[in-house]
């Protein structure tokens, strides 16, 4: 019995700590420093251990985890993509060194105050930050400031993606639409119980903008008219070979008909 609780305890403990025996069988490779991609999520991992000599790492998937210490992966120079989302971080400062950093999930942690990520600003590619997720109730504390957002985006002026909303560049306009008429929504909710009057509706283009408008310029007249002209010389030698495949097909078959001699 205690031979099995032994062994029962090194298997937890090699779980929650990550060791190279854990990223070897994880991946599969035998050399720390080969490993590029690596997903350990929902172990119960809150040791990292060895995780910084795999130096080439670029994407990194530590979520759901009980994380509170990153300080072994401020070896990573060349990771682009951390996932640590829903795990007890309350200090990123460890994650500064990582240069190459593009996107960071930090998700259902412990992030109390703006003054915990002023650290990342020197992460030029940072492009993407998540400290909020609505699909799985993720949050963190610094999240009830309601001017978190836009403080953020004036720290990080390359910000591209802020909680899974994208702030700048196509499909940004949607968004920003999104949640006006979100938050248009519950004002009106919040403050007579219903919708609030809104003025008459006006139609956002013209009403012939949707029809097809023959441009009078005259290169793309000339470029209508060959279009025009090799597309009826296509039909013209559709026609003929259908004509001469039709010939084809009727003399074979007059050459495969058995030949009848009179007796």
């Amino acid at each position: 019995m205690d031979s099995k609780r032994d062994m029962k305890d090194q298997e937890t403990e090699r779980v929650s700590k990550v060791t190279a025996v854990l990223l070897k069988s994880r991946t599969g490779e035998f050399d720390l420093e080969s490993i590029l991609f690596l997903k350990l999520r929902g172990l119960g991992i809150y040791d990292l251990g060895c995780i910084g000599d795999c130096i080439n790492l670029e994407r990194l998937d530590l979520s759901g985890n009980n994380i509170t210490n990153l300080a072994p992966l401020s070896s990573l120079r060349l990771l682009q993509i951390l996932n640590v989302s829903a795990n007890r971080i309350s200090n990123l400062e460890d994650i500064s060194s990582c240069d190459s950093l593009q996107s960071l999930n930090v998700a259902g942690n412990l992030i109390s105050s703006i003054d915990n990520i002023h650290c990342l600003q020197s992460l030029r590619k940072l492009e993407n930050i998540r400290l909020k997720d609505n699909t799985y109730n993720y949050t963190n504390p610094v999240c009830k400031n309601s001017s978190y957002r836009n403080i953020l985006l004036e720290m990080f002026p390359n910000i591209r993606v802020l909680d899974g909303e994208r702030v700048v560049g196509r499909g940004s306009d949607l968004y920003k639409l999104c949640k006006d008429i979100d938050e248009t929504i519950k004002a009106g909710f919040y403050r007579n119980g219903q919708l609030p009057e809104l003025p008459g509706c006006k139609p956002w283009v013209d009403n012939d903008f949707w029809e097809i408008k023959r441009s009078n310029n005259s290169i793309i007249d000339e470029a209508y008219k060959q279009f025009n002209d090799v597309l009826h010389e296509c039909r013209l030698l559709n026609n003929r070979a259908t004509h001469v495949i039709s010939q084809t097909e009727r003399s074979l078959s007059l050459k495969n008909q058995p030949k009848q001699y009179s007796v």
